[in-house]
């Protein structure tokens, strides 16, 4: 997300950093560039209006012209104004209630909305609330209501079985009695969705609203949709009470204008972004990071959290007590280490997240996406046990089998021989503690370890 945004910003505002003093022109030439990054990335233009004017109005202070480096000055700025452009700071769920705390997701048809109510309950799961209940209120489309049962089974959600014959409303009730009976902390509760907004679904949404009184109202919109997602978004506002909006399908979404111009069109705070399409992919929303991020400064507090959350500390302690022991790093301790890079979204999704990162080149990034990571496994898939433990014994025929079997070149076999290496020759520098941790900080000066340079 944001990859053409950041990569415009960066640009110009290294331009402002590197120079000794600014005026007000360069500031205006330089805002100009950003105007425009802004508006390719398809935000609102009344957002971009307004944004623009509160950082000319700030960069060309006494402040920051008479600082001792102005153009980083200005950079802070811009980082400032992102950051209470998208909220200042993320907005938690409140579910300060006596349960079940009552959460209502609304949204167009195609938005993800179903597989979000599954996402949050998930993410409810591993972050406190130990017991979920979800239920559907969609009737107008009776895959949602078996969709959504699979989808509970699978994140360890109970749920509440409905019938596309019943009435909306006697669901939600009926759903909420449920969950206070069997004593589950929090309901959530799916609605119908259309394809756009008409009276007859707004009509709907509000009934269920009312007899089921909310603590959250959320409203699911597609981050590809652009600038319409924040007009959407409020739509559902003037019907419904809503206290945030998850946007949906971030990953797929290079220009980010939706991100940036929510908050502001509607008023209401962006609390969850999905990132993917498995139940794990979804975050809580963050300004200040992503104020980082778009401006290539990276997000390493986000990167730690969800080390702690998918890292199998299991399997760490027992490769650094492997070492410990003098027994050496091998190919399927290797193997491992890209299964948990997998786990937290690819090594792309990594790097986004480094400082160093947005400065990579595209073709680099590339290098380094899921694709890379399956030729990885499937090189190390196509070795003997023998061949995996004992790396050394891989010579010329063995190469060829290997590149054979796993539908590469010998060359793809020769690559990962020499990432290994260097793998390797990081991890016997390892120490007692550390772990992944220490593999964290190796990547934040720059490229990582074991990666194509």
């Amino acid at each position: 997300m944001f990859e053409n945004l950041t990569d415009r910003l960066s640009k110009t505002l290294m331009q402002l950093r590197g120079r000794g003093r600014l005026t007000e022109s360069n500031i205006t030439d330089a805002l100009r560039e950003v105007r425009m990054a802004l508006l390719e990335a398809d935000v609102a233009l009344p957002v971009v209006r307004d944004f623009i004017e509160r950082v000319r109005v700030r960069a060309v202070g006494q402040g920051v012209l008479k600082s001792l480096s102005p153009g980083q000055e200005v950079v802070r700025v811009v980082r400032d104004e992102l950051t209470l452009l998208m909220g200042e700071a993320n907005e938690a769920l409140d579910l300060r209630v006596s349960p079940p705390a009552v959460l209502l997701v609304a949204g167009l048809q195609g938005a993800g909305k179903t597989t979000t109510v599954a996402k949050l309950a998930r993410w409810l799961k591993e972050n406190g609330s130990k017991s979920v209940m979800v239920a559907s209120c969609d009737v107008h489309r009776p895959a949602a209501i078996k969709q959504l049962e699979t989808l509970a089974e699978e994140v360890g959600a109970a749920f509440f079985p409905s019938d596309p014959s019943q009435d909306p409303v006697a669901i939600a009730e009926n759903a909420i009695i449920e969950a206070r009976r069997q004593f589950h902390v929090v309901i959530i509760l799916d609605t119908a969705g259309r394809l756009h907004v008409d009276a007859a679904m707004m009509d709907e949404v509000r009934r269920v609203h009312a007899a089921a009184s909310p603590v959250e109202t959320l409203f699911v919109v597609d981050s590809m949709s652009g600038q319409d997602a924040a007009t959407a978004a409020k739509a559902f506002d003037e019907a419904l009470p809503l206290t945030g909006v998850i946007l949906t399908k971030a990953d797929g979404d290079a220009r980010g204008g939706a991100a940036l111009s929510v908050r502001q069109v509607t008023g209401k705070p962006l609390k969850f972004i999905g990132v993917g399409e498995k139940t794990d992919a979804l975050q809580a929303f963050h300004p200040e990071r992503m104020a980082s991020r778009i401006l290539g400064m990276g997000d390493v507090l986000s990167l730690i959290e969800e080390a702690e959350q998918k890292v199998d500390r299991d399997k760490a302690e027992k490769l650094v007590k492997k070492l410990n022991k003098g027994r050496g790093f091998d190919l399927e301790d290797f193997a491992e280490q890209l299964n948990q890079m997998r786990e937290m979204g690819g090594m792309a999704a990594m790097l986004d997240k480094l400082p160093a990162g947005a400065a990579l080149p595209p073709g680099a990034k590339a290098q380094m996406g899921d694709r890379e990571l399956v030729r990885m496994h499937a090189i190390i898939g196509s070795m003997t046990r023998q061949e995996r433990l004992h790396p050394a014994i891989i010579k010329g025929s063995r190469k060829r089998r290997i590149a054979s079997g796993s539908g590469n070149q010998v060359q793809d076999v020769n690559r990962l021989l020499k990432q290994f290496a260097q793998m390797q020759k990081m991890m016997k520098r390892m120490k007692k503690k550390g772990g992944l941790a220490r593999l964290m900080q190796g990547m934040k000066g720059g490229m990582p370890p074991g990666m194509p340079g």
